[in-house]
C-alpha cells in the first residue's frame, strides 16, 4: 500500500555542489547549493537566489563547479551556512586557491572534481553554464586514466533527513541491464 504525502519536495538523490566564483577585485568566494545537475549536453543548471556568488556571476560571466566528498563535507557545510558577504570563507576555512586554467573562476584543490563553466544564461535565479574543461585530480583517476568515482566518495544532500550521504555501491548497468527483460 501507498501513502500520500502532500506536495513537500522529496527528491534526491541531490547533488552538493561548490560554486566558486572571484568577486571585482579578484577575491575568490565559494557556495554551497544543492539544487543543480544536468541541463544539457555539457551545460548544467543550477537554481540559486541572491547571494554573494549572484553578483560575482554577473560581473564575471564564469564559475567553477565542484563536488563535495565524505573528506570535505565539514567544509562544505561551512561553505553553505555562512556568507560570503559577512566571513572570507575561503581563508577561514583554509583551503587552497588555484585560478582555472580556462576560465576566470577558482578552483579549490581539496575537492577532487571541478567543472570550469562559463554563464550561458542567469534568468530568474537559474543559472546555465557551459562546461568548457573538467580537472581532475590524479589521485582519483583509475589506471585507464578515468575518474574513480569510488574513491572521491562523492556526497549527496539527503532532504528527508537533512543529511548528507556517500554515494553507494554500483548495482547495474546503465543501458545495459534492461535488455534482458
Amino acid at each position: 500500500m501507498r501513502k500520500d504525502l502532500g506536495d513537500k519536495m522529496q527528491f534526491m538523490p541531490l547533488p552538493v555542489l561548490m560554486i566558486g566564483t572571484y568577486d571585482e577585485n579578484g577575491k575568490a568566494n565559494v557556495m554551497n547549493a544543492a539544487w543543480g545537475g544536468v541541463y544539457d549536453y555539457n551545460q548544467i543548471m543550477i537554481s540559486l537566489s541572491k547571494h554573494k556568488t549572484t553578483d560575482n556571476l554577473e560581473l564575471k560571466k564564469a564559475f567553477t563547479v565542484a563536488f563535495a566528498t565524505k573528506k570535505t563535507e565539514k567544509i562544505s557545510d561551512y561553505f553553505g551556512v555562512v556568507s560570503g558577504n559577512k566571513e572570507d570563507k575561503i581563508a577561514k576555512s583554509g583551503v587552497h586557491v588555484i585560478h582555472g586554467s580556462k576560465v576566470d573562476a577558482p578552483i579549490i584543490e581539496e575537492y577532487p572534481l571541478t567543472l570550469e563553466c562559463t554563464v550561458e544564461s542567469f534568468d530568474d535565479g537559474i543559472l546555465i553554464g557551459n562546461v568548457v574543461n573538467v580537472s581532475v585530480d590524479e589521485d582519483y583517476l583509475d589506471d585507464q586514466g578515468k575518474i574513480d568515482v569510488d574513491k572521491m566518495e562523492i556526497i549527496a544532500f539527503d532532504m528527508i533527513s537533512n543529511t548528507y550521504r556517500v554515494l553507494g555501491d554500483v548495482v547495474g548497468k546503465a543501458f545495459k541491464d534492461g535488455f534482458e527483460l
